[in-house]
């Protein structure tokens, strides 16, 4: 009896632990350095992009944040995989389908490019942006739920990533981001398609 009494303490530790996990992405320039005794997050102003997985386990996961930005304090209280900012550049992501692969050769009608001029650019100033549309608006030094699944596959800002494999015959669950400024240039390029119907990428 007390062998069982003790095997059934153990199981609800482990699936009390189970259930608090916190899978953190950090985004910085540079390597990001994580210090486990005081929960800190540091990053330098580096050049390109890199990315560091962490992953806790707590009911509420607190974090100091000591970026290009300045310092911050953050708060994980929901179980699931997040994204954090340390860069000094905003992030812009949303939920993606890779599984059919898009054409080169595809037609975008004035119409229709129109409608992704005005996306990008509600998408930049965070507007229509929420966790129900799959979409994220990240600042320095803000981390953000993007999903419950710690599985699900992240592309970061200045990646290629063009199709992905289905898993079981379902799509993965895979989520895009960009830097603010590579949005700003895809308009940019959009923008000098604004004629007649052309083919865009």
């Amino acid at each position: 009896m007390q062998k069982f009494l003790y095997f059934l303490l153990i199981s609800g530790l482990l699936t009390a632990c189970a259930s608090n996990n916190k899978r953190i992405i950090i985004m910085s320039k540079g390597a990001a350095q994580f210090d486990e005794a005081t929960k800190t997050i540091s990053a330098k102003d580096g050049n390109g992009h890199d990315q560091k997985i962490i992953n806790l386990s707590g009911p509420e996961i607190a974090l100091k944040l000591n970026g290009p930005t300045g310092e911050a304090s953050i708060s994980l209280k929901e179980n699931g995989l997040y994204i954090l900012n340390i860069k000094n550049d905003t992030i812009i992501g949303s939920k993606q389908n890779y599984i059919v692969p898009k054409s080169s050769k595809d037609i975008m009608t004035q119409d229709e490019l129109k409608i992704k001029l005005d996306s990008l650019h509600q998408l930049i100033l965070g507007k229509n942006v929420s966790a129900a549309n799959h979409n994220f608006f990240i600042l320095p030094n803000q981390a953000v739920k993007v999903t419950d699944n710690l599985e699900a596959i992240i592309v970061g800002p200045y990646h290629k990533m063009t199709t992905a494999e289905s898993v079981d015959g379902k799509a993965p669950e895979v989520y895009r981001f960009f830097s603010i400024h590579e949005v700003k240039a895809t308009i940019a390029r959009l923008e000098g398609f604004t004629k007649p119907s052309i083919a865009v990428e």
